[in-house]
């Protein structure tokens, strides 16, 4: 086992306080907001000087609180201020710390005003200097947010990035046993995914948020979800008696040796509030280094985990609306009108019976519930199978069971045989399905859905139609109208499920011919079969 080379620790994030010297005012619309001989001069590593005005200095007749709320790990939760004069209303011209943490205790409830806002400076031009060389740290390799942009960027998924960030940062000297990363997220079932990493474990444990947590105790009674409503952030020593904020978690990190937490906000580029912590084992828990190091990255880091969500999402979205197979075609490139291609598949579409009378009976919402209902027990069944769902079509479905020799595209007789056969088992599962639905529909006091499904075997072209701006993908082709001519035979054979000829001889099981048919708009009649009769 090779030993491994600790990282050298970066520099210090510094911080430090004086007291100006002079008069400083501040001149908003004509009026002075400030006036003090008191000025505070805040020094921060890599940031211009900041100059914090004591609240007996302020006029708040012109100012009110914003819902606006920053957090820095270190000083703590900023209150930012608006300015609602005569001329109408500035927002967020000034923040405070008006509950610091000890880095910010000499400023505590004075106010800084961001520069810009201002319209005039009477007083000391010094805010205007570049920081004094006493105060300016050069940004070496071994900075954090330099390994953020020189090699954060390699990492291929969330996960990964989050597993690379912890090795950074405990490589470089921070005593961390526990990363949390929560990202909220586009998905239908989902709100947001965490990315777990601890000490004990040295690896990331990745689990899904479903959308009913936000009811729940353990989201109530979070720190994530102080941090996701804007309410600031979080930090805690962890080993005090008498702790500000008495969240659950914080007994179970203390349990596994935490002694310092912290809760921050982690921003993507359009305001979607993310959360990041940080738990500590050091007996002196984060030092403001740590911390700075790490704020002055969390832009940046923000940035990278937003591209790879938004990937994601782009995923879940593409198969959720298009499918498995269909949503990835178009990720990988499948986006003009026209693109495509001709496959070989058993094509399954499927519809409602009864669903005109039955939107006319109920009400909207409970009419939308038990369609819903019905496509569950539909689209379970094809998708389990290895089938795709291409299309909802009102009350209808159309899926597809491509034909594929180990994911290679083939048409041996063993490929479609399997094929057919896993259609023919998705068959089974919607009919036992639905006979569970119906079941419940009538211990519910409501009337049992019919149904019918066709299915047919041949070719038809899998890709984009549409106009030039907008396209759909799906099958189209002889083989795609043949199936649901086959299903509307359903009614008239008084049969839920019926399967062409083509379908049936290469299906590997005997299936009950019910002679030839006429189809809607096709030339030459067609030999239809349904299952064989159950034995009991």
């Amino acid at each position: 086992m090779t030993q491994q080379t600790q990282l050298p620790v970066p520099d210090e994030y510094q911080i430090s306080y004086e007291a100006m010297p002079d008069r400083l005012a501040a001149v908003i619309d004509g009026v002075t907001l400030a006036d003090t001989e008191k000025a505070v001069i805040l020094h921060e590593s890599y940031l211009t000087p900041s100059y914090y005005i004591p609240p007996d200095d302020v006029d708040f007749s012109l100012l009110k609180r914003s819902h606006t709320r920053t957090f820095c790990p270190f000083k703590g939760t900023a209150t930012h201020w608006s300015l609602h004069s005569p001329n109408g209303v500035r927002e967020d011209i000034a923040w405070s710390y008006e509950n610091p943490l000890h880095a910010g205790i000499d400023v505590g409830g004075h106010i800084c005003f961001y520069p810009k806002a201002i319209d005039e400076w009477i007083g000391n031009e010094t805010f205007r200097a570049e920081l004094s060389s006493a105060h300016q740290t050069e940004v070496r390799n071994n900075d954090l947010s330099d390994w953020v942009i020189n090699e954060a960027w390699q990492a291929t998924s969330a996960t990964e990035l989050t597993s690379m960030l912890a090795k950074r940062l405990t490589d470089t000297g921070m005593a961390l046993i526990r990363l949390n990363i929560g990202i909220w997220t586009l998905h239908p079932q989902l709100i947001g995914l965490t990315y777990n990493w601890t000490k004990e474990r040295d690896s990331v444990l990745v689990t899904n948020t479903p959308r009913g947590m936000l009811d729940s105790p353990a989201w109530l009674q979070s720190p994530v979800r102080f941090v996701s409503e804007g309410l600031g952030g979080v930090r805690q020593r962890l080993d005090v008696d008498n702790p500000e904020f008495q969240f659950p978690v914080m007994q179970e990190l203390r349990e596994a040796g935490g002694t310092d937490y912290v809760a921050m906000p982690l921003w993507f580029s359009d305001g979607q509030t993310n959360t990041l912590t940080l738990t500590s084992e050091h007996p002196d828990g984060f030092t403001v280094a740590n911390l700075g190091q790490f704020y002055r990255a969390l832009p940046v880091l923000g940035r990278l985990y937003e591209v790879h969500t938004v990937r994601d999402n782009t995923s879940v979205l593409l198969d959720t609306y298009l499918g498995k197979r269909t949503g990835q075609s178009v990720l990988n490139g499948l986006t003009q009108r026209g693109d495509g291609e001709d496959i070989h598949a058993v094509i399954w579409f499927c519809d409602l019976r009864g669903s005109s009378a039955l939107a006319d009976a109920l009400p909207r919402e409970e009419f939308l519930a038990e369609l819903n209902r019905f496509f569950d027990a539909m689209g379970g069944a094809i998708e389990e199978r290895g089938g795709e769902v291409l299309r909802f079509i009102g009350d209808a479905v159309l899926a597809i069971f491509p034909i594929s020799d180990d994911n290679i595209k083939g048409r041996s007789s063993a490929a479609v045989g399997r094929t057919c056969f896993d259609a023919l088992e998705a068959v089974r599962s919607a009919e036992a399905r639905m006979a569970i639905l119906n079941q419940e529909l009538i211990e519910e006091g409501k009337a049992a859905l019919g149904y019918g499904i066709g299915l047919h075997l041949g070719n038809v072209t899998y890709g984009n139609i549409g106009t030039e701006s907008r396209l759909e993908f799906t099958v189209i082709g002889a083989a795609a109208n043949e199936a649901a001519r086959i299903e509307s035979l359903c009614k008239v054979l008084d049969h839920p499920v019926l399967m062409s000829g083509d379908f049936a001889r290469n299906c590997p099981e005997a299936l009950r011919s019910l002679g030839k048919h006429a189809l809607a708009g096709v030339a030459e009649e067609m030999e239809i079969l349904t299952l064989p009769p159950r034995h009991n």
